[in-house]
């Protein structure tokens, strides 16, 4: 049992590095973000194995010793092991889309954005009803934003929006009514690609927002999570 006691704070102390490096390093192209992906269930794995290991010698310690090395291995190794979990449980609640809209009938198109998903694995062509019947079992609440504003300042503020999100803007064609930008994620620095359709309606303007991923078969969400934002910022 001293050997336990001894070993937990290690377990623990790695699967919080791999869960750390994870993210961070595919972001910086030290690796492929499967390889990251792989680290993340390793980090559970070790952070089981740290956090059982930690109580077990909590329970059992050597005599005279005091709890402090058990107790971190436990906190450490929950730690690493909850964060995987709710990014697990995240992706079990939406469907395996990576392609969100507000208009399914007549998506936003690329344009300007095109050359740069040349060599991404996912297409930045709208699939169709298939997505589309997932997309609204799934987020109801994604439509599109009407505003009591003529549409060049519907489209001004749109662009401003786009630029205080983060995103890298691509082109933005007045004309057009159209913005393309570039969105990062954080952790793992996969870039998304929006683009933003303002529009006439009604005597005042109508926008659409698409996100769509270049990598993953499914975005866990995000990309229904920016538009929601973009929307309430534009709101």
């Amino acid at each position: 049992m001293q050997r336990a006691w001894r070993l937990a704070p290690w377990l623990s102390g790695l699967a919080v590095l791999l869960l750390v490096a994870a993210g961070p390093a595919s972001r910086l192209g030290l690796w492929d973000f499967r390889t990251g992906f792989q680290l993340l269930r390793w980090a559970a794995y070790l952070g089981i194995a740290g956090a059982g290991t930690g109580l077990l010698s909590l329970l059992w310690r050597p005599p005279g010793t005091r709890p402090w090395r058990p107790v971190v291995a436990i906190v450490l190794g929950l730690f690493a092991v909850l964060l995987p979990w709710r990014w697990m449980e995240e992706a079990r609640k939406v469907p395996p889309i990576h392609d969100i809209t507000t208009d399914t009938e007549r998506p936003p198109e690329f344009v300007a954005v095109l050359p740069l998903r040349a060599d991404a694995p996912n297409s930045a062509e709208y699939e169709g009803e298939a997505v589309a019947a997932q997309q609204r079992t799934a987020y109801p609440d994604i439509a599109p934003l009407r505003l009591d504003r003529p549409p060049g300042e519907t489209f001004a503020r749109a662009l401003e929006q786009a630029r205080e999100s983060g995103w890298e803007i691509v082109a933005a064609d007045s004309a057009a009514g159209r913005i393309e930008a570039t969105a990062t994620t954080f952790w793992f620095g996969f870039r998304d690609d929006v683009v933003v359709r303002v529009t006439p309606d009604a005597g005042g303007s109508r926008v659409d927002v698409r996100s769509v991923s270049r990598v993953g078969r499914s975005d866990v969400g995000a990309n229904a999570r920016r538009i929601r934002a973009y929307l309430d910022r534009l709101r």
